[in-house]
């Protein structure tokens, strides 16, 4: 019974019509990488006027004509993707034995959590149900410290995010996130430009996670709960360096190209 019931849900995981609906979600992750850029070059040049992280996309995309329908396709497809990384979390690698599997489906199981903490919040910006904005996040992250052995789990978060950024960077300079598209179809210039957007979008997206997961935990480390900032956080730090508006206009361009290369996934990657 039970075997008949995962074979199902297995089945269920390899559908293709899981497949559309997770290339379409690609698409929509690529969007948001690419309104996170674009408001971080305003940050960079003093235009902006929303976030620059994934609640200020949603919201800029919202605003946009048809935004909030748009919203709700963003949110179908991210959740279509949680759903794929979640099969594959389970059941998938199975080309692979023992540590290298067990990785790659703990790598899986995480991306499918942060798909549907995203389709969600897509949800309900969509709804009108919150805005996800950088304030509650703050807000959270205060109320965590004041936990018992809240400091401790927001450390030990902050250096998670920080090894999911570094995670990210070496990825982006050994290019091995090259293994999970299909490049036979392509000509070789189109094969080294998809090759490039993906390792200056995975080094970009690397370096303001390990802002991030560094202003959380020196945040929790010294109770400076201003300190426990998201990602618009760490864009401002960035911003306040020496040439901070051109490390900022380096990181802003590392996410548009993060964005295009999710969206040419829609089309090659590997499912």
């Amino acid at each position: 019974m039970a075997t008949n019931a995962g074979s199902k849900a297995e089945q269920v995981g390899d559908s293709a019509s899981l497949e559309v609906l997770a290339r379409v979600g690609l698409i929509a992750y690529g969007v948001v990488h690419l309104l996170i850029g674009w408001l971080a070059l305003q940050i960079a040049w003093g235009a902006a006027s929303k976030s620059a992280d994934s609640s200020g996309a949603l919201r800029t995309l919202a605003d946009q004509p048809f935004g909030k329908i748009l919203l709700c396709l963003v949110a179908v497809g991210l959740v279509a993707l949680a759903l794929w990384q979640a099969s594959a979390a389970i059941w998938g690698y199975r080309n692979h034995e023992g540590a290298k599997r067990v990785r790659k489906q703990v790598t899986s199981g995480a991306k499918a959590v942060i798909y549907a903490v995203l389709g969600g919040s897509a949800a309900s910006v969509a709804l009108g149900w919150g805005s996800g904005s950088s304030q509650s996040q703050q807000q959270t992250t205060s109320g965590v410290l004041a936990w018992p052995a809240g400091q401790v789990i927001v450390v030990v978060t902050g250096l998670i995010i920080i090894g999911v950024g570094v995670a990210g960077a070496v990825k982006g300079v050994k290019k091995s996130f090259v293994e999970e598209i299909d490049t036979s179809s392509m000509s070789p210039v189109a094969r080294e430009g998809v090759a490039r957007l993906g390792q200056v979008g995975y080094i970009a997206k690397g370096v303001a996670l390990g802002v991030v997961g560094s202003l959380l935990s020196y945040a929790a480390l010294t109770f400076e709960r201003l300190n426990a900032q998201g990602l618009d956080g760490a864009l401002q730090a960035i911003l306040a360096q020496p040439f901070g508006r051109y490390l900022l206009t380096a990181v802003a361009l590392g996410f548009v190209a993060f964005g295009l290369f999710a969206m040419l996934q829609s089309r090659y990657r590997r499912m």
